[in-house]
């Protein structure tokens, strides 16, 4: 890996980021339901002093070292996914000028196209090959662990098991908590069908790898 490739490297690495939170702001604005993450960080929230944003901190946390156990890497991509995704989200949030959706057909549409532009970014940060922020990192890591199922499946399974969880802890339930932990997954392995992209057949890069590379003359 040259450094002129890291450099282009980081480049998609943000506009996947960017792409990806768009996916994120309408899943938000379908104003449908919780995503099972968000149920899981509500339900945290109810049964202990921390609010929602140090609950859904601690669960990336928790995620990150389930990572290191699976021992999968922790790269640069990891670093700009934690800096940024949630400030891309944040942006695309205040700067939409309409109010949420209050209708819920058009909720479930706007959903599904969130669902898409995740799976797109999704698609072209991790191309980048320099690892993947915790979510992600652990549904490739489980994916290459139960290799014969598609990768969409696998995320259902993920999903469905943080639902499960976020339930049990009281976390609010909406129709779009249902749409997010089934469609998700099926929505992204269209996509990657279409596209012709298979995230367990990537060779990820550590920090530590790429480091070399750039401070090496």
């Amino acid at each position: 890996m040259k450094r002129q490739k890291i450099i282009l490297g980081w480049i998609r690495i943000v506009i996947g980021l960017f792409v990806f939170a768009f996916g994120v702001h309408l899943t938000i604005f379908a104003n449908i339901g919780l995503a099972p993450w968000d149920c899981l960080g509500m339900g945290i929230s109810y049964h202990t002093p921390l609010n929602y944003g140090v609950s859904m901190t601690l669960v990336a946390i928790a995620v990150l070292a389930i990572d290191l156990i699976m021992k999968e890497k922790i790269g640069y991509g990891t670093i700009i996914d934690a800096l940024l995704t949630g400030n891309f989200v944040q942006f695309f949030n205040s700067v939409n000028p309409l109010p949420l959706n209050s209708n819920l057909w058009s909720g479930i549409v706007i959903m599904l196209m969130g669902f898409v532009f995740m799976a797109l970014g999704m698609a072209v940060y991790m191309k980048s090959e320099q690892c993947c922020g915790p979510r992600d990192a652990l549904l490739v890591g489980l994916g290459k662990r139960m290799s014969r199922i598609p990768i969409g499946i696998v995320e259902i399974i993920l999903w469905s098991v943080v639902l499960v969880a976020g339930v049990l802890l009281g976390g609010p339930v909406g129709i779009g908590t249902i749409l997010s932990t089934f469609g998700a997954g099926i929505v992204m392995q269209i996509v990657y069908n279409i596209i012709r992209f298979e995230p367990r057949e990537l060779h990820h890069r550590g920090v530590t790898e790429v480091s070399k590379v750039l401070i090496t003359r």
